[in-house]
């Protein structure tokens, strides 16, 4: 089955945004911010879309998954 590996936190903290403010730009709350970043929850395409959009870098830069075989 296939990991979630994330930097999400990364970007988030580069850019100075609390989870909270990451999430209204994203119209979801703050849960599935803290359960993304724990790689706990696989974003939709347009999640990941939009959250990439805000950092303005690739969604493989913040969202990549691995076989954990």
């Amino acid at each position: 089955m296939a990991k979630l590996i994330t930097n999400l936190k990364k970007y988030r903290i580069q850019a100075n945004l609390s989870q909270d403010e990451l999430a209204r730009l994203v119209g979801v709350r703050r849960e599935k911010i803290v359960h993304l970043e724990a790689g706990r929850y696989n974003p939709s395409l347009k999640l990941a879309y939009d959250i990439a959009k805000i950092f303005n870098v690739s969604i493989e830069e913040i969202f990549t998954f691995t076989d954990d075989t």
